[in-house]
Formats: structure tokens, C-alpha cells, sequence
């Protein structure tokens, strides 16, 4: 056992968020933990690290064991470069190495057959053994593998981490405590920044990982592969089960219907007993019947009555007429990230049609532009070619940035600005199969958790009754509950769905048709995410990668002009702004040091002189800079 939990009971007021928990982790295993938004993961967590303290319990931790814990957005320290984080994480097998080298440098150098040499000989015999223990001889070739594994392996690990993007920090500090490689490795939302590649490569590379692992995660898909056991947290209680996640939801119900079967029993003895004993009390004849059964009863360890089922967020769509057979058709479409004549090339070309009831799952590697091209079918950004909806048509659109809610809008309000026509009554029913209820429909929409604003988003859209519903990323921020509820949702749905998605369990369940987006065109699939993984040819593959690779060296060398120009012309426009400024600000310190009572203040001239100095020289640099660009 690497940590035991006995009996822990943890509150935080009056609120008992952890209540008898036990639980254990065991050498070379790997646990998924669920739980709702708030059902106490975090405080479970810390009170494994050591980080929090309980109220009662026990915990005991294997001696020595090393924890290796990434909280969820957990930051990288922002001075270092890629490199010197990569040092950090290794920090022991570096330190034994130069140790290595150094003893290997003063055996060189003493006599053979000496004390001193013995001892050197020693001691190097024994930094070999520490560094074989940490993996040191294969330090370098795990680093060039999670590097790669993680979309890393062509970054200059000479830049300091604040030049890398949210999501990159958030890989590559996976990347980081990976490499680490601690015998307990926890890890908080791991999957919510990688691609579909970097998703099978993090499963493959922790079922091989030498040491336990557990994970807090909603994405279902990667708990069926990267998990043996599932823990769950549920009012207080945790309940553990034996295989991924699918097998998980198997396994919960059967305890709850057996729960609820063997309470049930035991309320039926217990009243068979009590009326036995209401019955015969008074009859002499039966004394020591009547008292054995209420010895019985005194002594009957009674049952807790099951946990009510947890309510569960109702999605429904639905909608009043049909669409004509064709729902949506584009021909030769380009999309450009700023304009065709000098932006960034995503795609052109592209034609697609989307026929009624079809519900279609649009993916791709990151950055290829799924997001972009809903966004030009709702003519939301320009676009080349011709996109047109058929008749009949009525579209309902979530945004997974949420960018339709005003955030200064109660919850009330922003479901009653979307339908003014809607009574009070009407939008806190609709709130209520979501979950948002009582007081939490006059929160702000600032104010509330990722789901709670998706839910809003849903909401509005459910008032809408659309036939053709685009959804971009709809389960990026609902809990496990909540998109199981979303797929049983839309595979009801009736009308048309076309979806961009990076959860391969919605994936499975929801979408009749697959399309992989690539910057030269489509391929489609007609079946889930796993038909798709059985049916993606390798000849795609490579023709996917060489393509890739084409792409961007074509987009180099045939773009570098162009966009060196661009450069040199936003370069000229900001140096331009920054004279124009610093002009101005050097116009109104003269002026200052002009008036009286700082002409005669030594001290306070002084101070504006050395200002002007300093905006003079600035203004001098940029001068210069701006003739050599304008040449």
C-alpha cells in the first residue's frame, strides 16, 4: 500500500464534505476519481498529499514515497526556459550525473591501487547504483518521448515558458511531472489541452508507467483506457469500482438497486417483527417469543437508508417543423485567419452537404479551423465560396467561449433577454431541469462555474426549438452527470447536428457520421469514433502528415515576403503610435516645467528634467529604428 485513508471525516463549517471515507492506493495501480462539481475531489486530494488536515481518521503513507501531484492549471514559473523547467523535474538525476563525472575525473587522476583510489572507486560504484535506480541512463531518451508525445518535439527549449500559450503551459507541465517521475503521480484534468494524438499517447505511456497513478478527470473515454479502478464521491461517501469507466456505470447501478433491495428487506423484517410484538405483548403465552424479538431488534444493525439517486440534469430538443431534405451546403469554401489577400490560408476549397437528421461530428488536430468554419456557416467571419442553409431551416448555436451571455446579466435575465415573451415561471421550470435553482437564478452570470454558464447557454437554446442545432465543443464544461444527460439529449434529438467535439466518448454515442478536417479537405466516416479509429487508413495517415509537412514549408517559403512585409508595416505603425506618444508626453513635461511653482522647486524640476531625458532618448531610438525599417 502506498497511502491508506481509514474512516477520514473531513467539513469545512457546517457542510461535511468527506464523511468515513476509506481508501487506499495500491503499488502499480491506476484509479479514475469522479465526482460532481464540489463533491469534495480537491479536499480528497489534499488530504492524500499531506496538504490538508482532516478532523478524524487515519492516514498512513508508505515511507519515503514520493508524490508527484499537478494540480489543474498549475503554473510553471514563468522565468525559466522550457529547458531549465526540464532540469528541475530531473534535478536529481542531473545531480547524481555531475556527481558521476566529477568522481570519474578525480579516479582519473589518483593513483591505482591507492586508498583514496578504493575509496573514489567506491563511491563512484555507488552514484552508478542511484543513478540506475532513477532511470539517469534513459533520462534523456524519456525526455525526447514525453516531448514528442506531448506536441513539444520541435519547440526551442531555450524560451522561457511565458512565451508558450495557456494550453501549452498546461501541457507542458504534464510533460514536466511526467518526466519527474514520481512513484505516486497525481494528475488534476489532465486531458483538457491535448489533441486526439497526444490523448492516446498519454493513455499508452501511463499504462506503462512504472508507478501509481490517479486521476481526477470528466473525460470518459480516457478513464475507460487509463483507469483500473474508478472511485467515485457521492454525498460524503466513496464508492470504489473495479474497471474503467464504462464498467463503472455498470457497477453503480447494480449496488444502488442492491442497496435499495436489501433496505428494503430489512424494513420488511423490521416491521413483520414490530407488529408480531404489538400483537402479543399482552398475551402471557407468548412472553419469550415477544422477548427474544425485541432483543432482536434492540441488537439489529440497522440499514442505512440509500442515498436518494442524485438528480440529474434534463436536456431536451426540440422543435416545430421540418427542414427541407438538404440542410446545409457548402461549395469551394475557404476561411483565412484575417483576410484572403494577406491572412493565413486554414483551408479552401471545401464542400460539404448536410442532409435532415444527420448528425454529423466534425474533428482535427488543433488550430485547422473546426471552430472557424461553424463560425463562417453562421456567417460569423468571411469566408470564400458559397455556404446557404436550406428551407425550413431554424439554427440554434453553443459557443463553447460562452461569448452570447452578458456576464452583468442575472441568470433570470439572460434566459428572459434572449425571450422576452417567457413568464418567470416558465424560465426557472426550464432552469430547474438544469439544476439552476432557487437563489442561484439571481447570481450574476459572472459569477457562476463554467457549467453553470453552459447551462444557461442551453437553456436559451432549448427556448429556441431549432431543428438544426451547431454545437462547438458542447461538453467542454459539464461534469460526468451532466454529459451523460447531453448525450441521451441529443441521441433523442430528431432534427440535425453538426458538431465539433474533442470528447471521444460523445463522440461514440451521438454522431452517425465522422468527418476528419484536414487544411486540403474532408474525410468522412459513417459511424462513431471508434468506427473511425477501425476505418482511418495508414495510407491517409501518411498522406495527412506529408501534406501537413508540405503545407508548411510551402506556406514559409511562399509566404515569408509577405509576411515579412506585414511585420515591417505593423512594426512601422507601432513605432509611429510610440512617437507620436512619446511627443506628446515630452510636449506636457516641458509645459510642466515651465509653471512657477516647479521652476522653483529644485528638487521637483529635476525630477521632470531627467523624465524629459529619459522620453527624449526613447523617442531618439524609435526614430532610428523607424528609418531603417521605412529604407
Amino acid at each position: 500500500m502506498l497511502v491508506t485513508l481509514d474512516k477520514i471525516c473531513k467539513s469545512f463549517l457546517d457542510e461535511v464534505v468527506l464523511r468515513d471515507v476509506s481508501f487506499s492506493i495500491n503499488e502499480n495501480e491506476r484509479i479514475g476519481l469522479l465526482g460532481v462539481n464540489g463533491a469534495g475531489k480537491s479536499t480528497l486530494l489534499n488530504i492524500i498529499t499531506g496538504i490538508l488536515p482532516f478532523d478524524s481518521g487515519t492516514r498512513t503513507v508508505k515511507n519515503s514515497l514520493e508524490i508527484g501531484y499537478l494540480k489543474q492549471n498549475e503554473a510553471l514559473n514563468s522565468e525559466n526556459t522550457l529547458r531549465e523547467e526540464i532540469e528541475d523535474a530531473l534535478s536529481e538525476v542531473y545531480d547524481v550525473r555531475e556527481k558521476l563525472l566529477e568522481a570519474s575525473k578525480r579516479i582519473s587522476a589518483s593513483t591505482p591501487d591507492s586508498e583514496e583510489y578504493r575509496n573514489l572507486s567506491e563511491a563512484y560504484e555507488k552514484l552508478t547504483n542511484q543513478y540506475d535506480a532513477l532511470d539517469g541512463y534513459t533520462a534523456d531518451t524519456r525526455i525526447n518521448i514525453v516531448l514528442n508525445g506531448l506536441g513539444f518535439g520541435d519547440f526551442n527549449l531555450e524560451q522561457k515558458t511565458a512565451h508558450l500559450s495557456g494550453g501549452e503551459k498546461i501541457r507542458f507541465g504534464i510533460a514536466k511531472i511526467l518526466l519527474h517521475n514520481p512513484e505516486l503521480l497525481i494528475l488534476d484534468e489532465p486531458t483538457n489541452h491535448l489533441d486526439f494524438t497526444m490523448l492516446t499517447w498519454l493513455e499508452d505511456y501511463l499504462s506503462s508507467y512504472k508507478g501509481s497513478v490517479l486521476i481526477v478527470s470528466h473525460d470518459r473515454y480516457f478513464l475507460d483506457k487509463a483507469a483500473d479502478n474508478i472511485c467515485e464521491i457521492e454525498n460524503g461517501s466513496l464508492y470504489k469500482y473495479k474497471g474503467g469507466y464504462s464498467a463503472f456505470l455498470t457497477q453503480k447501478e447494480e449496488r444502488i438497486r442492491h442497496a435499495e433491495k436489501e433496505y428494503e428487506k430489512q424494513q420488511s423484517e423490521l416491521a413483520a417483527m414490530r407488529d408480531y410484538v404489538a400483537k402479543n405483548l399482552a398475551k402471557s403465552s407468548s412472553s419469550n417469543s415477544v422477548g427474544s424479538r425485541v432483543k432482536a431488534l434492540e441488537k439489529m444493525e440497522l440499514q442505512a437508508k440509500p442515498n436518494p439517486k442524485q438528480k440529474k440534469v434534463h436536456f431536451k430538443f426540440e422543435y416545430d417543423f421540418e427542414p427541407h431534405k438538404v440542410v446545409l451546403s457548402c461549395k469551394d469554401v475557404g476561411i483565412y485567419v484575417g483576410n484572403a489577400a494577406t491572412g493565413k490560408q486554414l483551408y479552401e476549397n471545401i464542400s460539404l452537404e448536410v442532409l435532415k437528421g444527420e448528425k454529423i461530428a466534425i474533428i482535427g488536430k488543433n488550430g485547422v479551423g473546426k471552430s472557424s468554419f461553424l463560425k463562417a456557416v453562421l456567417k460569423k467571419i468571411p469566408y470564400t465560396g458559397q455556404i446557404k442553409f436550406g428551407g425550413n431551416v431554424k439554427v440554434a448555436y453553443f459557443d463553447q467561449e460562452l461569448g452570447d451571455l452578458n456576464l452583468n446579466d442575472t441568470v433570470i435575465e439572460a434566459v428572459h433577454r434572449a425571450y422576452p415573451t417567457k413568464t418567470e415561471f416558465e424560465i426557472r421550470s426550464a432552469l430547474g431541469r438544469l439544476l439552476i435553482e432557487d437563489e442561484a437564478v439571481f447570481k450574476r452570470v459572472r459569477d457562476l462555474s463554467g457549467a453553470n454558464r453552459a447551462k444557461v447557454a442551453f437553456c436559451i437554446i432549448m427556448f429556441k426549438r431549432a431543428n438544426v442545432l451547431i454545437f462547438d465543443e458542447p461538453t467542454n464544461h459539464l461534469d460526468y452527470i451532466a454529459k451523460e444527460a447531453l448525450d441521451d439529449a441529443l441521441k433523442e434529438f430528431t432534427g440535425t447536428l453538426v458538431t465539433v467535439s474533442h470528447d471521444r466518448y460523445f463522440l461514440n454515442c451521438v454522431p452517425d457520421k465522422i468527418i476528419e478536417m484536414f487544411p486540403t479537405g474532408f474525410n468522412e466516416y459513417n459511424g462513431g469514433y471508434d468506427y473511425y479509429l477501425e476505418h482511418k487508413k495508414p495510407e491517409i495517415v501518411e498522406k495527412t502528415v506529408k501534406a501537413d509537412s508540405e503545407n508548411k514549408a510551402a506556406y514559409k517559403e511562399n509566404k515569408k515576403n509577405k509576411a515579412d512585409d506585414r511585420k515591417r508595416r505593423a512594426k512601422l505603425l507601432s513605432l509611429q503610435r510610440e512617437m507620436d506618444s512619446l511627443e506628446a508626453e515630452i510636449a506636457t513635461l516641458k509645459a510642466e516645467a515651465e509653471k512657477p511653482d516647479v521652476s522653483s522647486d529644485y528638487q521637483k524640476l529635476s525630477d521632470i528634467l531627467a523624465l524629459i531625458a529619459d522620453k527624449e532618448g526613447y523617442l531618439e531610438d524609435a526614430e532610428t529604428e523607424w528609418l531603417e525599417l521605412s529604407e
